[in-house]
């Protein structure tokens, strides 16, 4: 059918729009069928340059879950990805899936992890059930589409799943944009649409405001156009997002956020990645300072409303009101949220695709911002382990769909192809590598060994929470201590082909 005569027909000029348009469809959708992923000029046949907020409710308990849909959103620009729109890098906890109503043709597609999941393997689980909020955006549809929305288990079988049409000209979807709160980008990543001039003389403005914030702590807002030379197609955008700053501590935060963005670009592999980020601070006040505290009985209205105490956790820092954190990003582009909250005690949380937390003022802030963040970019899992964890999160009848955790169920996927010929599976422990917990700073040469542990892969048990059955990449690694400086060579390489993934052209 795909004849020459096809393609002429395709390359004559629009005298006739309602065939072009159908032969257009029916091209698009022979591809499909072919299995052929959409690319960017795609995008454009089946989108709008704008963004669907879609809100949804999940809720249950350990065994029952449920997925209501609560609100639609429009939103100006689009901040994601513009090919690879079928693909999905990681498979995570749940997926959602975009696809014209009519030829059931897949446009867009992406995968997430969720706190209420994780809370399902907790034992409150058991015996209550909870509703939590989560919210993603997807390209705007030219036509009407199915959305269909599927949470899995921890086997990775379908445990629930929930189907809904969006018709673009749906009268009760609400558009929204700029609230009001400010936001300055903080880091622009490589320059593709407009002049590099442009881009160079926006940077210096922006870069010329820092001596005044750390000098004061103070700021004040001033006349800015935040899009001024920021490629927000070509690049990851990322959101930080104050929590418990108050109008009057929003010199701090930028200072915070510059701080954070510094954390992220000074290691590999983000340090090489740099150019393909764009980083936006999002000055978002809080009528009081700090966040909540639950075990000491301090409670604060912030923006997110996130606390301490998750799952009775002290250190865990999170909010289950992701509803509240797409009103304070409206009108902003990003994919990626994290928050930074105006603490200085240890804590922080992240969770693929949905949200990174992280104090601004501990002493290990920087470790722990990248750590999050590799959570909830790259999907990567924690690699340390409890002897007394109860709770089975990886069984050995499944292999885990994280990048840097083994069952040895599927090993082959995962990173058996960067082993040194003869290493033992599972992997001994280097006895020449000290011991992080009793290790002091100023020891140049154990700090070197402690390091340099980080890049010999193996099989080392003991990851993802289970000392027994679950296994870890490397000896050390930044997903598992804060006293190292690198990621090993499994998770660098889950970084740069999530980015390379996302930045696709």
């Amino acid at each position: 059918m795909c004849d020459k005569s096809f393609f002429v027909l395709l390359q004559q000029k629009k005298t006739n729009t309602l065939t072009y348009m159908k032969l257009r469809f029916f091209f698009l959708h022979l591809l499909f069928l072919l299995g052929l992923s959409l690319s960017a000029q795609d995008f454009d046949a089946w989108f709008e340059d704008n963004t669907l907020r879609i809100d949804y409710i999940f809720a249950g308990d350990a065994t029952r879950q449920e997925i209501y849909l609560e609100q639609l959103y429009k939103q100006p620009r689009w901040a994601g990805r513009k090919a690879r729109l079928t693909e999905s890098p990681l498979r995570g906890n749940g997926q959602l899936v975009v696809a014209d109503k009519l030829t059931g043709q897949r446009l867009y597609t992406t995968t997430f992890s969720t706190l209420f999941q994780e809370w399902q393997l907790d034992q409150e689980a058991q015996h209550v059930q909870r509703a939590f909020q989560c919210s993603y955006n997807v390209p705007f549809p030219k036509r009407p589409v199915t959305v269909t929305v599927t949470l899995t288990d921890k086997h990775q079988h379908t445990v629930c799943q929930m189907c809904h049409t969006v018709d673009p000209a749906d009268i009760l979807i609400q558009p929204i944009g700029e609230n009001g709160i400010p936001y300055y980008y903080i880091h622009k990543g490589a320059f593709r649409v407009e002049s590099l001039a442009l881009r160079d003389s926006t940077v210096a403005s922006l870069n010329s405001k820092p001596s005044t914030l750390n000098k004061d702590r103070d700021y004040t807002a001033t006349p800015y156009d935040p899009l001024a030379g920021v490629d927000i197609t070509s690049n990851v955008d990322l959101a930080i997002l104050a929590e418990g700053y108050t109008e009057q501590q929003m010199g701090k935060f930028y200072a915070d956020a510059r701080r954070a963005a510094d954390a992220l670009f000074e290691r590999e592999p983000f340090a090489s990645l740099k150019d393909r980020f764009n980083v936006v601070a999002v000055a978002a006040p809080s009528p009081e300072a700090g966040p909540s505290v639950p075990h000491k009985g301090v409670w604060r209205r912030g923006v997110t409303s996130c606390h301490y105490d998750t799952f009775y956790s002290q250190r865990y820092l999170m909010s289950q009101n992701m509803h509240r954190i797409y009103d304070a990003l409206s009108g902003v582009p990003f994919e990626h949220i994290m928050v930074l909250v105006n603490s200085d005690t240890y804590g922080g949380g992240g969770i693929y695709n949905q949200v990174t937390f992280s104090t601004s003022d501990h002493p290990t802030f920087k470790q722990v911002f990248v750590h999050e963040f590799g959570h909830s970019y790259a999907g990567l899992a924690d690699e340390y382990a409890y002897d007394d964890m109860d709770t089975e999160w990886y069984p050995a009848d499944t292999e885990p769909w994280e990048p840097n955790v083994t069952t040895l169920h599927d090993f082959a996927s995962k990173w058996q192809d960067l082993m040194p010929k003869g290493q033992p599976i599972p992997t001994p422990l280097d006895p020449r590598v000290p011991d992080f917990k009793t290790i002091q700073k100023d020891d140049t040469k154990a700090m070197a060994l402690l390091n340099a542990c980080t890049q010999k892969v193996g099989v080392f048990e003991g990851a993802g929470y289970q000392s027994k059955g679950c296994y870890r990449p490397a000896q050390e690694c930044r997903m598992k201590i804060n006293e190292v400086l690198d990621f090993c060579p499994v998770c660098t390489r889950a970084i740069r082909r999530i980015t390379e993934f996302y930045t696709a052209k």
